[in-house]
């Protein structure tokens, strides 16, 4: 997989364009390709600096006008790279699995928009949504965000944020693989920090093009680092056995259980980072994301 999507060896080697090119030609790959949805909409929000591209997923078994729970999702990439494309699999896989219309944010990347660009555009969309959710046929009681790797990062900072400004709550928020401590490296970093497709070289290159110069322990960099995680939404984490995310992102899990948040915790045996977007290569990730879509749906039901 890693050879199929020539991303950089070395760390002089890399560039924003050409890992987002490496990036695309491994979803392209190793993608689940063809799902069938009940409908794409490609679509533009007000953002914190202008138009702000969304793709909605309504799912098979939402009817056009039927309302029904929303998902906002924030795609990974280390705030460089992936877009909306590299995730269009895991959407229209979650969004059926689910029964939520995913919210798919395209949300700016560094280094053209550093820190805090991807943050005010993440809160930017939530914050639409939940104003706006009738227009778009949700359920303003059953809004959850969610993404995956640093996406799984901004949703976290999206809920830190809403219940510090007093902004309406998300009922849910939904982690996969979360970044949640920039400043720190774990256990598993170290074990996993090579070899396992996310390298700590690819990491440390992209945190100099997202936040260059910048405390990493802001909790609006590293959401582990907050000091209060009390009155936070129920949040599903998961993790993968083999990926250098883990420790830190079962650390979060930890912190929310104990401030007395709901929190629904499960590492993946044998899976590594990015498994969710290889459907198409790692049958495993297909089951994966079809329980963790059935999870939303029960946390989401209707009242």
């Amino acid at each position: 997989m890693l050879a199929a999507s020539d991303l950089p060896a070395r760390r002089s080697d890399f560039t924003a364009p050409r890992t987002r090119a490496a990036m695309l030609s491994l979803a392209q790959a190793f993608d689940v390709q063809g799902v069938a949805i009940g409908a794409v909409e490609n679509r533009a929000l007000p953002g914190a600096a202008g138009a702000l591209p969304v793709r909605i997923y309504r799912p098979l078994a939402v009817g056009a006008a039927e309302k029904s729970a929303g998902l906002v999702y924030f795609h990974g990439g280390a705030g460089v790279f992936c877009s909306l494309d590299t995730h269009d699999g895991l959407c229209r896989l979650l969004a059926n699995a689910s029964g939520c219309r995913i919210f798919s944010v395209d949300y700016r990347l560094a280094p053209e928009h550093p820190f805090p660009a991807a943050v005010d555009d993440a809160d930017c969309a939530t914050r639409w949504l939940c104003a706006h959710a009738h227009e778009v046929y949700v359920d303003p009681a059953r809004i959850a965000v969610g993404g995956d790797s640093f996406g799984a990062t901004l949703a976290a900072v999206v809920c830190q944020r809403a219940r510090d400004n007093g902004a309406p709550a998300p009922a849910l928020q939904v982690l996969l693989c979360p970044v949640t401590d920039l400043s720190a490296q774990s256990a598993s970093w170290k074990a996993y920090g090579q070899g396992y497709l996310l390298e700590r070289s690819t990491l440390d290159w992209a945190v100099q093009q997202y936040a260059p110069g910048m405390d990493l322990s802001d909790a609006r960099i590293s959401p582990l680092r907050a000091r209060d995680f009390a009155g936070l939404p129920a949040t599903h984490i998961h993790t993968a056995e083999f990926d250098p995310l883990l420790d830190e992102g079962r650390a979060y899990a930890d912190a929310l259980a104990s401030a007395g948040v709901p929190v629904r915790y499960i590492c993946h045996a044998g899976m590594i980072h990015h498994f969710y977007c290889m459907a198409g290569g790692i049958v495993h990730a297909q089951q994966v994301i079809a329980a963790a879509g059935a999870a939303i749906q029960e946390a989401l039901a209707p009242a």
